[in-house]
């Protein structure tokens, strides 16, 4: 499980906490969403739990393995997808997750899930092109599809739908169970509440760094829709 104890962060240059004690468990087989609105913490939060932020509380734990003392142990059984995909612009599609499969040691057994993924995000005829050609969705599906080739025990989604056409977003959500059906774990922020409560079993609400209401969907949301629970959290 992910183990999220207590963390705390305040940037450089800042007296506020841009989050404050945040605590959370997701366990094996979650989906669980995180939603809040622009500078509530979102972010900051999942660059502390994927390691590219440190953090000055707390700790975060992955399958025991402490973030702060093995980072390395802890992100090799992370996958990231940001929601603004930077890759290297100059490297074909193909390049860039072979890059990736590389840095975490995936042998020849990458090429079936490559193609799988490409295939069914139906960017195989475009593999071979610069990235710097490709759109935003384009981006997107390439990272998806290198975040997803080494199995990743948590994938962390920011924003993943954002710029994917109807039925990649579909595809994704079905790649999303089936991971989780199969011991994964997935955090994945959405300002798209439909998504979030159609597709998560979890779900923890962010107001000014710190958590407001966390837990399963059905406790957080009630008998009224996930919508109406956010409107009334931030009116």
């Amino acid at each position: 499980m992910l183990e999220v104890k207590m963390i705390s962060k305040t940037y450089r240059k800042s007296n506020v906490k841009a989050i404050d004690a945040i605590d959370l468990t997701i366990e094996e087989g979650d989906i669980y969403g995180f939603i809040g609105p622009n500078g509530a913490g979102k972010s900051t939060t999942i660059k502390c739990i994927t390691g590219i932020h440190p953090f000055e509380e707390g700790d975060i734990l992955l399958d025991g393995i402490s973030i702060r003392k093995d980072p390395i142990g802890c992100k090799k059984k992370i996958a990231y997808v940001p929601d603004n995909p930077d890759v290297y612009e100059n490297l074909s599609g193909i390049s860039y997750i072979h890059f990736i499969c590389d840095i975490y040691g995936i042998g020849p057994e990458r090429d079936v899930l490559i193609d799988r993924y490409a295939t069914l995000f139906d960017i195989k005829d475009r593999l071979s092109d610069s990235i710097k050609n490709y759109s935003h969705g384009m981006k997107q599906k390439i990272v998806l599809i290198a975040a997803l080739v080494h199995k990743p025990k948590l994938l962390v989604l920011d924003e993943p739908f954002v710029g994917l056409d109807p039925k990649a977003a579909f595809d994704l959500k079905e790649i999303m169970k089936e991971l989780c059906k199969n011991g994964c774990m997935i955090f994945f922020s959405s300002h798209v509440l439909e998504v979030v409560e159609k597709l998560c079993n979890k779900i923890a609400i962010i107001k000014n760094g710190k958590l407001i209401a966390s837990g399963n969907i059905e406790d957080v949301r009630g008998d009224t829709s996930l919508e109406n629970v956010f409107l009334e959290l931030f009116e």
